[in-house]
């Protein structure tokens, strides 16, 4: 019996022509196409056919091992605000960092990419990992990680005050008359806070969804307080259920702290199925990918994660256990380096095995099996609380997906898990998530405010 009366929340994750290091090797990618509309256009209408809540676009600022591995991006706002027009419910959601960007920049952007799309649209808030990033923008390194949130923070919070610098009824479009707007309702953020300052109004008046969906990835103790805060999806990186538990509980708490009710965050861990009529198939699959991955591409990638030198090392042995604190160390994704850590020890994984299972899913949870049995496991973490839903991370593109949407959707919307007809046209809608009222979110780090 269904523990659980609502049904479960997926995200397609799009990224390069898969998420596996090497998928872009594999003969059904479509790494011919990465630059080009056309594979988008075709994925999103996919993804709508399985009728994901949204489609999300990561974006990296930042090019290396331009020869060997996938590299460069479109600019996801652009590229979505494109594929609003050959959809009609999908949520589009994108990354943008706050580390290289302004606060009315990104308020802009984000609302009109609301209203093209009828409020469907979605902020991935990111801060951002490697020094190349900071290169890119004048800066000669990548601020402190601790120090990112705190920026990240008062950045959405200017954000978010530029959103409700119109209220909803503001627009009076009286011709008769020439009235516009009424001014009484227009009025500066007037944001001053210790990193950033903004004046207003916004050019764009409050979005169709009030604030297009905040969605935060970060795992780390600074990423759970900004994501109690501010977060209304967090994608997240567990590799058990009793982990991926014991993070919705904790966060869940965080949530209620900051005096928000359960239930407005959802919380979606990556996973990345590799899906056969049978687990014989699906190994097969997954094998032909693994060694597509040379052996000291996964030993380097493995190195510089944890910013110790591997090389000298078997890499049929075991992980050292006297590497210096590579989570102390890092100043990118601390909480995916101690996920690594884990994996490696508890799973006696050897050096080459987990630098590969790394470049294939990047910490993320990986399946290889039928459909059938990739419901169980969704089933089970959904019914237990260990998530509220999935954003599943195709190992190849367009192939995976369509697989996914073909063969899994079904059987998750048999069992009663999944819709199999959107009920409503918002993003917000398909998350089951409240328009917020002017003001939802008071920044934190102002020093005054106007709205």
């Amino acid at each position: 019996m269904r523990q659980r009366n609502e049904q479960m929340h997926l995200g397609a994750f799009i990224y390069y022509t898969g998420h596996h290091h090497a998928g872009w090797r594999h003969p059904d990618s479509g790494v011919e196409q990465l630059f080009d509309i056309e594979m988008y256009k075709k994925i999103a209408q996919t993804a709508e056919r399985g009728k994901f809540d949204m489609m999300f676009f990561a974006d990296l600022l930042y090019v290396r091992e331009v020869e060997y591995a996938a590299s460069g991006m479109l600019d996801p706002i652009t590229l979505l605000s494109a594929l609003s027009m050959v959809t009609e419910r999908i949520g589009l959601t994108a990354t943008v960092s706050t580390t290289y960007n302004e606060p009315y920049n990104v308020a802009r952007k984000f609302a009109s990419l609301d209203y093209i799309s009828g409020g469907r649209a979605g902020w991935n808030i990111v801060t951002s990992q490697l020094d190349l990033e900071a290169h890119n923008y004048g800066r000669p390194e990548h601020p402190e990680h601790a120090l990112r949130y705190e920026m990240a923070s008062e950045f959405t919070g200017a954000v978010t005050s530029l959103w409700d610098t119109w209220e909803d009824d503001a627009l009076v479009l009286d011709r008769e008359n020439g009235k516009f707007a009424d001014g009484s309702k227009v009025k500066e953020a007037d944001f001053k806070g210790k990193f950033y300052s903004t004046k207003g109004p916004l050019n764009v008046p409050r979005p169709p969804q009030g604030y297009p969906v905040l969605i935060q990835a970060g795992s780390s103790e600074p990423g759970q307080a900004f994501a109690a805060q501010y977060g209304e999806v967090i994608f997240t990186a567990q590799q058990s259920i009793k982990a991926a538990k014991r993070f919705y509980q904790q966060l869940n708490e965080k949530l209620v702290q900051s005096g928000r009710k359960k239930g407005t965050l959802k919380i979606m861990p990556g996973l990345s199925p590799i899906l056969g009529a049978t687990e014989e198939e699906a190994q097969r699959k997954y094998q032909e990918l693994q060694n597509l991955i040379p052996a000291e591409t996964a030993i380097l990638a493995l190195s510089g994660f944890l910013q110790y030198d591997l090389s000298g090392y078997p890499a049929d042995g075991p992980l050292p256990t006297d590497i210096p604190d590579p989570v102390a160390a890092s100043n990118g994704m601390k909480s995916r380096v101690k996920l690594f850590l884990e994996m490696a020890y508890e799973d006696n994984l050897s050096i080459l095995d987990l630098g590969r299972k790394i470049l294939s899913t990047r910490g993320h949870m990986q399946f290889v099996g039928t459909p059938e049995q990739l419901a169980d496991l969704m089933e089970e973490w959904f019914d237990s609380y260990a998530c509220d839903g999935f954003n599943i991370m195709p190992p190849v593109l367009p192939g995976d997906l369509e697989d996914f949407v073909n063969l899994a959707i079904p059987v998750l919307q048999k069992r009663g898990l999944f819709r199999e007809e959107y009920t409503g046209s918002t993003l917000r809608e398909h998350l089951g998530l409240e328009r917020p009222e002017l003001g939802h979110f008071k920044p934190k780090h102002e020093l005054s405010a106007g709205v």
